[in-house]
């Protein structure tokens, strides 16, 4: 799932670049897709890039969270090769429309395939049962979303594919990355922290992931002009973990730091997401995509880089330590989030383009990723365990 995943990353956003270079850049004509780029970028990163991740994470930890079975491979090997046959055949399809259906078909069926595994673990008892829910629960939700595209894609009604586009956030990522990194950002920083208080009050966790709903709500029915209803006290919650989780003690350690920068991420675009829907209400405009990167760049891909990275070198026998190239690879994801969202204001063209220069941004920093641990995943641990 990892090394699919890590491939997405790059693959997904060469294609974008690609298009952005055609249609800002003027480099080449722009090509014409099956459907608009920016509704094909949105799902393909929120459904063929991400979910690699999560599904390869809760994978291995639900089952140590709720001390139930490990999950078989078959279960995840077959979810795996279901979702990438899919997603490349999404790449075929964006030159041949007729394989649009199929491919998404292949990847809804990779996830259904995974998910009945992850509904036992979800089943089984525990002391706490809140961030099982919110992960299986969000997984189970981004099913149902991506089914809904392929439901457009299949001639039906518009609002299928503004459902998926704009629900993949709010009733599938957020509530998982969330979960996640309430759960493990405490965990880990106790862990290495001395004296560190774990602080995890599931009160915030659930009012987080009910405002969440209700901004999704809210966004898909037309009315973002009232999202900062639930935006403001989302945003407060996620301020207050994250000054509650000791953000500067944690910095000490370099692997730790940048979890708790990606989730430093969260409060502030949530505070975005809310001027924006004031600006809305008062006739104002909008701060347009600028919130989304804030959120997808800032808080979801920095935390990616952050919790993979920790993940594969531990789980792989090597030491748990963010040496000097992924602190430099961190820092500039975190450039290209800050460069996405003021893009939104600095409209240049031509080779100039901010749009463009994220995009090579990402590109840059997650190619050195990549090369650095893709081949992990081809190898025997060097210690000698299995793995």
């Amino acid at each position: 799932m990892f090394f699919a995943g890590a491939t997405q990353g790059v693959l997904a956003m060469l294609w974008w670049l690609a298009d952005l270079a055609a249609r800002y850049g003027a480099l080449w004509p722009a090509p014409a897709w099956p459907l608009p780029a920016l509704w094909l970028h949105a799902v393909l990163m929120s459904y063929g890039f991400f979910p690699f991740f999560i599904f390869g994470f809760i994978m291995t930890a639900g089952p140590r969270w709720q001390a139930a079975a490990p999950i078989g491979a078959k279960s995840y090997l077959a979810a795996a090769i279901l979702m990438g046959i899919g997603w490349l055949g999404f790449y075929v399809a964006l030159w041949q429309s007729m394989l649009l259906l199929p491919a998404l078909l292949l990847a809804v069926a990779g996830w259904c395939t995974g998910l009945p595994a992850l509904w036992r673990v979800m089943r089984t008892r525990s002391n706490e049962q809140t961030h099982i829910v919110a992960v299986v629960g969000g997984l189970t939700c981004g099913a149902l979303l991506l089914a809904a595209f392929a439901g457009f894609a299949a001639g039906g009604p518009v609002w299928l594919a503004q459902l998926a586009v704009k629900g993949g956030v709010w009733f599938f990522l957020l509530p998982v990355f969330t979960a996640l990194c309430h759960r493990m950002v405490p965990f880990f920083s106790s862990a290495v922290i001395p004296q560190y208080r774990i602080v995890r009050p599931l009160r915030l966790l659930h009012l987080l992931l009910a405002c969440y709903v209700v901004h999704g709500v809210l966004e898909t029915a037309g009315l973002p002009q009232w999202t900062w209803l639930a935006d403001l006290p989302a945003a407060l919650a996620a301020g207050w973990l994250s000054f509650a989780w000791q953000l500067r003690r944690c910095l000490a350690v370099r692997l730790l730091g940048v979890l708790h920068i990606a989730f430093a991420w969260l409060g502030p675009s949530l505070a975005l997401y809310a001027v924006s829907s004031l600006m809305q209400l008062a006739g104002a405009g909008s701060l347009g995509l600028a919130p989304l990167h804030a959120l997808t760049l800032g808080f979801f891909a920095s935390a990616v880089i952050g919790m993979v990275t920790r993940v594969t070198l531990g789980h792989s026998g090597r030491p748990l330590a963010a040496d000097a190239i992924v602190w430099r690879i961190f820092w500039t994801v975190q450039g290209v989030a800050a460069l996405r969202v003021v893009a939104e204001f600095t409209h240049l063209t031509g080779f100039a383009n901010l749009y463009l220069w994220a995009a090579l941004g990402w590109l840059a920093a997650f190619g050195v990723w990549y090369a650095r641990f893709a081949p992990v995943y081809l190898k025997p641990r060097p210690d000698g365990q299995p793995g």
